[in-house]
């Protein structure tokens, strides 16, 4: 980044100094010296041009930007806020909502808009766009992964335009966590498509940064928001460009082609000792798991051997292989939350054990080396997402384990996840909010986010009533119990926690390095008005 600027200034400069050289020796105004000046300005000009602060983010494609309908993405805080916010140490804040009231008696709570705030096209964000936006979640012929986030609201009342209430059926402790969603604009989006419609390509928000331009797998160019309610940002564009592959980004890091990127931590470890490169390793709340489709008519018949896949993974081996040590043993959703129960039975590595599961449930070793039972191979394809090569890794490092103790598994890297078709997949979640994110929407019966078909009703209970009370000694007994029905009846296999490997120019200042960040890095931008690019 650096290296580009001074290297236009420097041009700039050199190209005044030889105008300053023609002869001045004459009085008056010529043509020649016309066009010198002429020169001299678009060269200043350029000179602030080059002044002009730019991010250049690696970044995973997007088809869309529709924070209502999809999880948590990296881009949605840049462009959209909420009614709350995170801070640095992810608790809940106020955003566009300056305060709010919570009755006890009527489970009600009602926001308080601050003044001012406008939407990216200087129309008046009002409370009719929060209600809008939540009554356009809890659709169900949205189909929205976030509806069971507000499956307790019962009513939705505008009181004026600048103040909102919303009644539950029953206590949600985490609504306020819920409330930080990205608010959409009424005026542009009533009457629409809210899976299909272009706005979600074109998008306006209230955030930090607005759209500039699109170039479909090409590049997202986002102008900062000079009317945005914590101040105008420091960096004046931000672009997200679309380099899918995890090597390609280490190599355009590297060429100066992008500024920033999340990285795997074998390329992440390369720039370590590089001049010109701040390493982030920060720690976050995102695993990586087999998880089982168990709409899948194999698992409705071998859904007793899963335990023995849990055992047959020697997770400590996939991060000092993989990860390259960073990153913990993963054993359930909660292992980085405040309610993580650390007396819930692990599934530690035991190859011993998990062939004994597979030949008490009447496996028995075929002569290609692996198990069959009623004349079947035991084995599964694990599907992995392309492009992310840690991702990658993992999954064929676990199928490998698993073969060595008889059961066959495959990897295969398809252009696109067959949700519906496939057997397994190495997934990803993980949530450094309140304990309800990422596990009453993931493992609920018929949740949103519940792409395993999982269902049991213990676990369903539990968390039902675990977002229902505010004590936390309470909150926690009701956790404690999902996460040991968890263990009795697995979902996935965990594997592991991984650590968010940012690679940045070392111009960039502000990122907070010790925000514990959510799946695929979110969070990191949390603070983005505040970042700025210092010259050195």
């Amino acid at each position: 980044m650096k290296k580009k600027v001074i290297a236009l200034l420097l041009a700039a400069a050199m190209a005044m100094s030889l105008t300053a050289c023609g002869d001045t020796s004459k009085t008056g105004s010529t043509a020649e010296e016309t066009a010198k000046q002429e020169e001299t300005t678009k060269e200043s000009e350029n000179t602030e041009k080059a002044e002009e602060s730019t991010l250049v983010y690696g970044s995973g494609d997007y088809t869309r930007i529709n924070p209502a309908m999809d999880e948590h993405c990296e881009i949605n805080v840049l462009l959209f806020s909420g009614l709350t916010a995170h801070d640095a140490d992810d608790q809940v804040i106020p955003g566009l909502a300056e305060k709010w009231e919570y009755d006890e008696d009527s489970y009600t709570y009602t926001f308080h808009i601050r003044d001012g705030i406008k939407w990216h096209d200087g129309e008046a964000f009002t409370a009719d766009d929060v209600k809008f936006t939540i009554e356009a979640i809890m659709d169900p012929e949205n189909g929205s992964e976030n509806a069971p986030n507000y499956e307790d609201v019962q009513k939705i009342k505008v009181m004026d335009d600048q103040t909102i209430a919303f009644k539950l059926a029953e206590p949600n402790v985490a609504f306020l966590e819920y409330m930080t969603i990205a608010i959409l604009p009424k005026h542009l989006l009533e009457g629409e498509d809210m899976q299909e419609s272009d706005f979600f390509r074109h998008p306006v928000g209230t955030g930090p940064y607005k759209l500039e331009s699109w170039d479909a797998g090409q590049s997202i160019v986002m102008t900062k928001n000079e009317d945005y309610y914590l101040g105008s940002p420091k960096i004046d564009k931000v672009i997200f460009k679309i380099v899918e592959d995890d090597n390609t980004q280490a190599v355009q890091l590297q060429s100066g082609e992008i500024d920033m990127a999340l990285l795997d931590p074998k390329n992440a470890e390369n720039f370590k000792n590089m001049d010109g490169y701040s390493c982030y390793d920060m720690t976050t709340s995102d695993y990586r798991g087999i998880m089982f489709n168990f709409a899948n008519d194999y698992w409705k018949e071998n859904k007793d051997l899963i335990p023995a896949i849990c055992y047959g993974i020697d997770r400590q081996a996939i991060i000092d292989a993989v990860l390259l040590g960073q990153g913990m043993p993963a054993y359930g959703p909660l292992q980085r939350n405040i309610y993580n129960n650390e007396k819930a039975e692990h599934y530690d590595y035991n190859p011993e054990k998990a062939r004994k599961i597979l030949e008490d449930a009447g496996c028995k070793m075929g002569k290609n080396g692996f198990y069959e039972r009623n004349g079947e191979e035991i084995g599964f394809v694990l599907s992995v997402m392309s492009g992310e090569q840690d991702r990658i890794d993992i999954a064929q490092a676990a199928a490998q384990q698993l073969q060595e103790i008889g059961i066959n598994c495959t990897v295969d890297i398809p252009a696109q996840i067959d949700w519906g078709g496939q057997m397994a997949c190495l997934i990803g979640w993980g949530s450094p909010f309140d304990a309800d994110d990422h596990t009453y929407k993931v493992f609920g019966t018929d949740k949103g986010a519940n792409y395993s078909s999982y269902s049991n009703e213990k676990v369903d209970e539990y968390l039902t009533l675990a977002r229902q009370y505010e004590d936390q000694e309470t909150r926690a007994k009701y956790y404690d119990l999902f996460q040991e029905e968890l263990q009795q009846d697995p979902p996935y296999a965990f594997i592991c926690y991984i650590d968010a490997n940012y690679v940045a120019d070392s111009d960039i200042q502000g990122i907070s390095e010790n925000t514990v960040l959510g799946h695929h890095g979110v969070g990191i931008f949390w603070n983005i008005q505040d970042w700025e690019i210092v010259q050195e």
